[in-house]
């Protein structure tokens, strides 16, 4: 199994990590910590060497209650650092919602858009179906960033976000989209409970029946401190345990701002799996 991406035909029989970049001033985790272009790509370059697969640059938070960055402000963060993040030689995604950001983005060579609204946005489809070959993720998230935990899903959050993937991916593979070229995230804290989110988790081989390929992204997520009780800078040893549960369950693809540490519990996870 392969994920197409614009420049890279990525192998997904051995999971791979997505580290983390965000250059935003409010991200739940590490807002502010890379303000600039260039911390920015120090930052890319340092996760490089930790053992990522792939980079996922973001410039808005999509934390609870986050609010809209404007679209200039977007682009201002994030078009510098995918101009040179582009020669680093692995795939860059980019965490977007807006057409503009996405066209923007692809035309510099970027691979991937990661879409939380998974494309429902006005003109997200069409930015995609112009692109032959980038790579797409569609997450499921249940209303926005500014109410979604005010009024979190309700009832069988596993079926529902299914369905809800399903209808998403066949919409795309209907504009001419190739399959390869879609992953799969059911959106981890965007708009469930704790015991959804869990829930989630323990059900996720459901997920795979649609198909494609599964992207987990439990880093340092707040139901990760609601059942441990640690703050968001002391999580990464329960992300490590989610992230490893969730390739267990069939996830190919983890979205994590640890690499290093994840990276080192993957080879455990595959030393176990070969003996």
């Amino acid at each position: 199994m392969f994920w197409q991406t614009s420049r890279f035909q990525v192998d997904l029989d051995r999971p791979k990590v997505m580290g983390v970049v965000n250059i935003t001033p409010d991200s739940f985790s590490d807002g502010g910590r890379y303000p600039t272009t260039s911390s920015a790509l120090r930052h890319c370059e340092q996760l490089l060497t930790q053992g990522a697969h792939i980079l996922d640059i973001g410039g808005e938070s999509t934390r609870p209650g986050s609010p809209p960055v404007p679209l200039e402000e977007e682009i201002a963060r994030v078009v510098p650092v995918v101009r040179h993040a582009v020669s680093l030689g692995v795939p860059i995604s980019v965490d977007t919602y807006k057409p503009q950001v996405m066209r923007a983005v692809l035309d510099l060579g970027a691979d991937i858009i990661n879409d939380i609204w998974a494309l429902r946005q006005p003109g997200a489809t069409n930015v995609i179906a112009s692109y032959p070959d980038c790579g797409v993720c569609l997450m499921h998230m249940h209303r926005d960033p500014q109410t979604m935990q005010l009024s979190p899903m309700e009832g069988d959050v596993t079926s529902q976000v299914l369905s809800f993937l399903e209808l998403s991916a066949q919409s795309l593979l209907a504009r001419g989209v190739k399959k390869a070229q879609i992953v799969l995230d059911p959106g981890i804290g965007f708009g469930k409970t704790v015991a959804q989110n869990f829930a989630l988790l323990r059900y996720q081989r459901a997920l795979l029946v649609a198909g494609f390929p599964v992207l987990a992204g439990w880093s340092r997520k707040s139901s990760l401190g609601a059942v441990t009780d640690r703050p968001v800078d002391e999580r990464m040893v329960p992300s490590i345990a989610a992230a490893l549960l969730a390739v267990e369950r069939g996830a190919c693809v983890l979205r994590v701002h640890d690499v290093r540490d994840t990276v080192a519990a993957l080879a455990v996870l595959e030393a176990m799996q070969n003996a």
